[in-house]
């Protein structure tokens, strides 16, 4: 089964706007648009742990669309 993940961070200003925690008027004014920015280290670390937590079959894989991706075994288990 392959795991595609992209870690963006966004300011702490749209953050809090978009968390229903309302900004000070001087941060009402900035625009939430476009604030989010893709994280590469970010995804790598956190792409890093998924693979080992999930025996990962191989390093981790870069996409054309900023996404690093892992290939882990798909285990069925019998429910009872």
């Amino acid at each position: 089964m392959k795991i595609a993940l992209a870690c963006w961070v966004v300011n702490m200003d749209t953050a809090r706007y978009l968390g229903d925690n309302p900004p000070a008027g001087e941060e009402m004014r900035l625009p939430p648009e476009g604030s989010a920015e893709w994280d590469e280290e970010l995804t790598s670390r956190v792409i890093g742990h998924l693979a080992a937590r999930m025996n990962a079959l191989g390093s981790a894989v870069p996409t054309t669309d900023e996404h690093l991706t892992i290939t882990v075994p798909l285990v069925l288990t019998e429910s009872g």
